[in-house]
């Protein structure tokens, strides 16, 4: 038989992937685990805007040009998934959770859980805010170091129970909510469960109910919750965020189901409250280094002179000190990215750390300097603390409002200085990137 002269069918190659760190994925894991910020920097400073790098079982191709920033926020919500890219929260969240949804059903759930975080809703709870603060504030040990970390956690988880979940002060459930949901939040940052989750993988361990022990009792108090609030008939009354999620309506005119409410209530606690202290905790640990800066911040909240300078040093320390270091998407189709042709599949990770220190932005900017921001709006695709596009964090406007509450609370009530001189380097709790002392300060 004559052999035949007709071309072979041609098999398509994957696309390469942008160069990156040569290292074993086990080293490159360690890296970027043990000195992350430090990591990518180097990266970028020998492959530029976009490279590549292997961390644990996933390949990421970070971005930290604006213009490709911008291409990723604004780009096709069906192309751009980010649901996927929170997986690993699933155990804890929850499957209805519009952290781990995409496409329609995140656009409809996120309908829902827009309207309560509106802020002109968030400012009507800038006194109880205050208030939980100068509770915590009054408790603090004065002239001797103390973590400042802890303390913040202490009134994140209050303003959550009472503004998110509506339990009053005088509810008998608040005790044991707030024990409960203690150690649920220690359980999300254990390095013990973290290794659990990493080895089974998050829908193994979902599946496994492996964190049923702590989950449980929580989520029969929030079901108790519900269940006691349906009864109330003052719903339209209330600023909670609970009775605004059981007032809510789907397209079609139902009510969120049992499931959703809790879901989305735990992802509030999750996302709201590890990230906000965090945050407070870095806002506090740069001050007491820059005595100029504390000083004009002070004198201005305690002569009532506006929020605008505390609003400048919230924004500059989510700059330099990022809670958390990357926005996420997986590719569902193929697309073209800072001139690389990325396949579909591709995990896409714009740095938030990188375009922060972007100097042609921010000159010096390792510098820390609120001033900065005085009389300017940031630019959506340059600081990106809170990601962007409609993946923006829900409650952006409540850490905002709750921050510039608490910070304005502590330095009204206190004189603060540094337990020591130099910087505390960064740590890690889980996904979130915090001060690795628990930013000591001295409170007078």
């Amino acid at each position: 038989m004559e052999a035949s002269t007709a071309p072979l069918p041609r098999v398509a190659k994957r696309a390469p992937l942008p160069p990156g760190p040569r290292m074993p994925r086990a080293m490159q894991t360690i890296g970027w685990l043990s000195r992350p910020f430090q990591f990518v920097e180097r990266a970028r400073a020998n492959y530029g805007d976009t490279f590549t790098m292997h961390i644990a079982r996933d390949t990421f191709v970070v971005l930290s040009d604006p213009a490709d920033v911008k291409q990723v926020f604004t780009g096709d919500p069906s192309v751009f998934h980010a649901g996927v890219s929170n997986i690993i929260l699933l155990p804890f969240l929850g499957h209805k959770s519009v952290l781990l949804l995409d496409g329609a059903a995140h656009m409809s759930q996120r309908k829902l859980l827009l309207p309560p975080f509106h802020g002109e809703k968030m400012r009507r709870h800038v006194d109880l805010m205050r208030e939980i603060a100068a509770q915590e504030i009054a408790q603090w040990p004065r002239g001797v170091p103390f973590q400042a970390h802890p303390h913040m956690q202490k009134v994140t988880l209050e303003v959550i129970m009472r503004i998110v979940f509506g339990v009053d002060e005088g509810d008998p459930r608040l005790a044991e909510l707030r024990g409960r949901l203690r150690t649920l939040l220690e359980s999300t940052v254990s390095t013990k469960q973290l290794r659990k989750l990493l080895v089974l993988g998050p829908e193994r361990a979902d599946k496994r109910r492996i964190f049923g022990p702590v989950l449980d009792p929580v989520d029969e108090t929030i079901a108790a919750i519900i269940a006691d609030r349906r009864t109330h008939d003052d719903l339209e009354d209330r600023d909670d965020v609970l009775s605004m999620l059981l007032l809510a309506r789907h397209e079609d005119g139902s009510p969120m189901d049992a499931v959703e409410l809790r879901d989305e209530l735990v992802t509030l606690l999750v996302a709201g409250h590890e990230t906000t202290a965090t945050a407070l905790a870095w806002a506090l640990e740069r001050l007491v280094r820059h005595p100029a800066m504390l000083e004009r911040l002070t004198d201005e909240v305690r002569a009532d002179e506006g929020d605008e300078y505390v609003d400048g040093v919230i924004r500059e320390t989510l700059r330099l000190r990022p809670v958390i270091p990357f926005v996420g998407r997986k590719l569902s189709e193929p697309q073209t990215i800072g001139g690389w042709d990325l396949p579909a599949g591709a995990r896409v990770a714009p740095s938030i750390h990188l375009v922060h220190r972007r100097e042609d932005i921010y000159p010096e900017a390792a510098a820390f300097r609120p001033e900065r921001w005085l009389g300017t709006r940031p630019n959506p695709y340059t600081f990106l603390p809170f990601g962007g596009g409609v993946r923006r964090c829900l409650g952006a406007a409540f850490a905002e409002t709750e921050m510039r509450a608490v910070l304005a609370e502590v330095v009204r009530n206190v004189r603060l200085a540094p337990a020591r001189p130099e910087s505390e380097k960064v740590g890690r709790r889980v996904i979130t990137l915090v001060p690795g002392r628990g930013a000591e300060i001295i409170a007078t």
